[in-house]
């Protein structure tokens, strides 16, 4: 049987859909399947819903500093309903543009799920379809874009119920405002939750079970951000481990053991935020004899599997979990197939958290380094003496970088701050291009920015400060 399509993707999220567009560019016939909305969870329950609630929850905090920029106002509300509405709205609207995209490329979109049997030049695609039977596709290629869903822990109790214990979409969408919380992990998923909820009043507990918060955020940066948390009134518990958690009419009880005392923690709702699991269960890899690790699919540098036509990109291939490194390698698979020359670019992936205040950072960290045994030149500079953000009122962190003792190479850029998320790629460019110190200390940075501390971090690192 001759194959239907060139390459069909599995998976509609930010690298199935883009890696099906870039295929398509490229002159090949191209279908995706998709079993719930196109965009997929980051574009639907992910990272595009939860920054619009968190830009709802700074505006509100905002209004509680008028009087810091010479303004007033009173009687400040929310309505929490309208707010959780146009979280969806937004998803909504991008769920319709990636439909627009799809049709505009002519790729095929099948709505169903799918799952994989024994095929001729690829794995073959059996969808259940979405509007009753089956379908059976046969495509020269096949690439999973099926992404991941929230960890489950159901030997402590920790299992989402959409009432009293919440996975990411139960607090995307909740049917009321909680008072009380308990959110277990402190990467970029529970920190941002607990963000939001704080900015509207709600009393936040953040459990983390290493010994401080972000942790895989440089050490610095991330003993800064738990202070500011705290002065927005969120609590910590670090180095906790939770050893059950347990429901009740009232709400949730979380025990903890800390520094060996046992302590019980109690809410209304408890957030879990502690990890992801692949969506590599139910859809004939074992079979196939695809190979994993740790539930994830194993690839190589171009993301072919070991099983011939199939490739396999983003969250369910591992880490790091994002969805601009999902994207990244979508392209480079959709070129690969293609037999489109691909720059042999090794971009750095940046890592954002955008709560408040934001995180961004790429490349190594400081304790990083020193376990190598590099020999490094830090340096650092606060935003409390830039202009910008003096007359912005944005005064809070600062930004880190980390250069190469010997060859002047940027290794690491770590930053905390307002909007740090929007300068990061300047750091990111930086190291994709091997830029030294000479190079990033030529630049001329547009006055007044609060890219100018990245300037200054970066002159600091070498004794040439200007302004501290």
């Amino acid at each position: 049987m001759a194959a239907e399509f060139d390459l069909v993707v599995i998976g509609s999220g930010p690298g199935g859909y883009v890696a099906a567009i870039r295929a398509s560019q490229l002159g090949l016939k191209v279908a995706i399947v998709e079993r719930e909305n196109l965009g997929g969870i980051c574009l639907n329950w992910g990272c595009i819903p939860t920054k619009a609630l968190l830009k709802s929850g700074e505006k509100f905090e905002s209004l509680s500093h008028l009087k810091e920029y010479g303004l007033s106002a009173s009687g400040a509300s929310f309505d929490f309903d309208a707010i959780i509405q146009r979280s969806r709205g937004v998803a909504a609207t991008m769920n319709k543009g990636v439909a627009y995209l799809m049709k505009k490329n002519k790729i095929e979109v099948i709505e169903g799920s799918a799952t994989l049997e024994k095929g001729a030049a690829a794995p073959k695609v059996v969808v259940a379809l979405k509007a009753g039977g089956t379908r059976a596709i046969e495509a020269k290629t096949v690439m999973l874009a099926v992404g991941a869903r929230a960890r489950a822990l159901p030997q402590i109790g920790l299992e989402a119920d959409g009432d009293k214990i919440w996975a990411y979409r139960d607090a995307l969408a909740p049917k009321k405002l909680p008072k009380t919380f308990v959110v277990i992990g402190s990467g970029a998923i529970g920190i941002e939750f607990a963000s939001f909820y704080r900015a509207l009043g709600a009393e936040v507990t953040v459990v983390e079970a290493v010994d401080r918060i972000m942790p895989v955020e440089d050490e610095e940066v991330s003993k800064a951000a738990q202070k500011s948390f705290e002065k927005r009134g969120i609590k910590f518990k670090v180095g906790a481990k939770v050893t059950k958690v347990s429901k009740d009419s009232k709400g949730v009880k979380v025990a903890v053991e800390v520094n060996g005392n046992a302590e019980t923690l109690e809410a209304e709702v408890c957030i879990s935020a502690v990890g992801i699991t692949a969506n590599t269960d139910g859809i004939g890899l074992e079979a196939l004899g695809v190979e994993l690790d740790r539930g994830h699919i194993k690839t190589d540098s171009h993301c072919q599997t070991n099983v011939k036509g199939l490739y396999a990109i983003g969250d369910c291939a591992g880490a790091p979990w994002l969805a601009h490194k999902a994207s990244h390698e979508g392209i480079h698979a959709a070129e690969h197939i293609a037999a489109y020359k691909t720059p042999n670019v090794h971009s750095p992936i940046a890592g954002c958290t955008y709560a408040q205040p934001q995180v961004a950072s790429v490349g190594i960290t400081e304790q990083g380094a020193r376990a190598e045994k590099r020999e490094v030149k830090i340096g650092r500079f606060p935003f409390r003496v830039n202009g910008k953000a003096v007359a912005a009122g944005e005064i809070d962190g600062f930004v880190k970088v980390i250069f190469d003792a010997q060859t002047g190479a940027l290794i690491g850029a770590h930053m905390i701050g307002h909007e740090v998320t929007e300068m990061i790629q300047g750091y990111v460019t930086a190291i994709t291009m091997e830029a030294t110190e000479e190079d990033i200390h030529g630049i001329v940075y547009p006055h007044p920015t609060m890219s100018e501390a990245m300037h200054e971090a970066a002159l600091d690192a070498y004794g040439r400060v200007i302004h501290i």
